[in-house]
């Protein structure tokens, strides 16, 4: 098990392989696809993002709305796909880290290397543990767009599994290839 505390600066994410198991604490950013286009809109418009990318990491949920009590309500990961149109020119801004579910395209792959990024699985159906581990939550960001918000939270030991690590090796072909090459009998 490894323990990483944001920002995840290259040098941390060269220290970790497809397969390792993470504990994330410190400062994430939510977001999914709603918010992700405005991101490249302001962009496009020459305007600044709503928080520095440098170094960070997104995670792709949609968080039910809280409980009395709860600093979040439920929020498992979104499949990552719905983000992969817009990633690649976000990795290559600085943002180094990905919390998702499911495959990534060749683009964001060859993003992923080239500006040495990871990305993180999730595990999906599991909502509510993964809100246990956010201690603060703040809407910082397109508030009309409810659940899909920019939100900064901090975090306590999410547990992640690194999916894609910056050498480009992808744990779901790397499992699927292994399951094929054992004999069946």
């Amino acid at each position: 098990m490894i323990y990483l505390e944001t920002p995840l600066t290259v040098d941390k994410i060269k220290q970790l392989k497809a397969g390792d198991e993470v504990f994330l604490s410190g400062t994430i950013y939510t977001g999914r696809d709603a918010a992700h286009k405005r991101l490249i809109q302001l962009l496009d418009e020459g305007k600044e993002l709503p928080f520095n990318i440098q170094d960070q990491t997104i995670f792709y949920v949609g968080p039910t709305p809280s409980k009395p009590g709860q600093v979040f309500g439920s929020g498992g990961p979104t499949t990552s796909g719905r983000m992969d149109a817009y990633s690649p020119r976000l990795i290559k801004l600085g943002l180094h880290a990905m919390i998702g579910k499911g495959y990534r395209s060749d683009a964001v792959k060859k993003a992923i290397v080239d500006y040495h990024g990871v990305y993180f699985g999730a595990i999906g159906g599991v909502g509510a543990m993964m809100s246990s581990c956010i201690e603060e939550c703040e809407v910082i960001a397109f508030d009309d767009l409810g659940p899909e918000a920019i939100r900064k939270l901090k975090v306590k030991n999410m547990p992640l599994v690194v999916v894609i690590d910056h050498l480009g090796n992808d744990l779901y072909e790397i499992g699927r290839k292994n399951y094929l090459k054992k004999d069946c009998k």
